[in-house]
């Protein structure tokens, strides 16, 4: 019999240690090794009770006995102070959604992947960056929500709103929706920050970031603040979207930013007429850019009146059991191939440590 590591990995995210903490996390399985039927496990936690000790070690044992009876399992168990966690290090999997250009449905996108992801079975989370112009709380039937303050192991953080089962946070939900949001380069910066780093977020698979067009302050502070796994691109078939694209799919590559680009997604790709498409914005913009940049085309989405009605009225698109919702469905179904992808050729994503020169300040 051959002990099978994916199997015993997959078996230890079942063992809860504290606070939704499991054995397979990286702060708790320090060491882990096999050898023929030696299943040898090194543990560090934070609780130094005898009686903790034994309960876990014997939960581990009739965990993987149970798949493999005749293994021997090993368990040594250390006690120290472990630093506590950052909001994000629990989750598995981030993204960023650009655009470059405004107006082309980023918002639209990233609410319904987050919808559909969701509907797939995975914890979502969806951060609204678009510190300006935050539209999430309305495409989430969220407005009248407010946040409120925690206290976790010592520290004060906030709890995001949840709806349709997406974690949500944005800065809309702490201004007044009628009030203009006028704030230089280093307030905006600093809101997202805290955004992201006191927001409870707990265990995700996908946390989406919708961000704001352009290709400025936000967006560099963003990827200094958090290890992004990649980013999405949103444009339209029209010239003027595709020149905006282009600089953020450019902003994404630059050598001090360097995060890989996942896809493209094109919107409002046409329209139907009695089951006949019209190109309105022009044809194949996405496509010609995939090619040129070598950039997957992950969608082509229609300009569709139903989707903008769903979004204005709180309740996406990706909600309905239509063929519409099978669209952004299908659409959640490219992007975690691709990210599956990603995690099994690339290196682990880390902050990006930008230097103070050619225009990165």
């Amino acid at each position: 019999m051959t002990i099978d590591k994916v199997k015993i990995l997959k078996a230890l995210e079942s063992i809860n240690v504290y606070d939704e903490i499991y054995v397979n996390h990286p702060s708790i399985l320090k060491g882990f090794h096999i050898e023929n039927l030696d299943v040898n496990l090194d543990l560090v936690i934070s609780n130094p009770s005898l009686q903790f000790k034994n309960k876990l070690k014997k939960d581990i044992e009739n965990t993987l006995l149970n798949i493999y009876s005749t293994a021997q399992i090993n368990i040594n168990i250390a006690v120290e102070k472990i630093a506590k966690s950052h909001p994000t290090s629990s989750i598995k999997n981030i993204i960023a959604v650009a655009s470059g250009k405004g107006g082309v449905g980023k918002s639209t996108v990233s609410s319904n992947l987050a919808i559909a992801f969701t509907k797939k079975g995975y914890k979502v989370g969806l951060i609204d960056a678009d510190i300006y112009g935050p539209s999430i709380p309305l495409m989430f039937d969220a407005e009248s929500e407010r946040p409120k303050v925690i206290e976790k192991d010592g520290t004060s953080l906030i709890s995001p709103i949840i709806s349709y089962g997406v974690k949500i946070m944005s800065i809309g939900f702490f201004s007044d929706p009628s009030e203009a949001i006028v704030w230089r380069g280093p307030m905006a910066t600093k809101a997202l920050k805290q955004i992201i780093n006191q927001t409870d977020w707990g265990p995700l698979d996908y946390l989406f970031i919708d961000l704001p067009p352009g290709t400025g302050d936000v967006h560099l502070s963003l990827v200094q603040t958090i290890a992004l796994t990649g980013s999405i691109i949103v444009t339209t078939p029209q010239p003027v979207a595709l020149i905006d694209a282009k600089k953020a799919i450019s902003m994404f590559k630059m050598k001090e930013i360097n995060v890989p680009i996942i896809g493209l997604v094109e919107n409002m790709s046409w329209y139907n007429v009695k089951e006949d498409k019209h190109y309105i914005f022009g044809r194949d913009g996405g496509k010609n850019i995939s090619n040129t940049e070598n950039i997957e085309l992950l969608m082509e989405l229609p300009l569709d009146q139903s989707i903008r009605e769903a979004g204005d009225i709180g309740r996406p698109a990706a909600l309905q059991e239509s063929s519409l919702g099978d669209i952004f469905v299908k659409l959640a179904e490219a992007v975690e191939k691709k990210v599956n992808l990603m995690s099994q050729s690339s290196k682990e994503t880390k902050k990006v440590e930008i230097k103070h020169n050619r225009g990165c300040n």
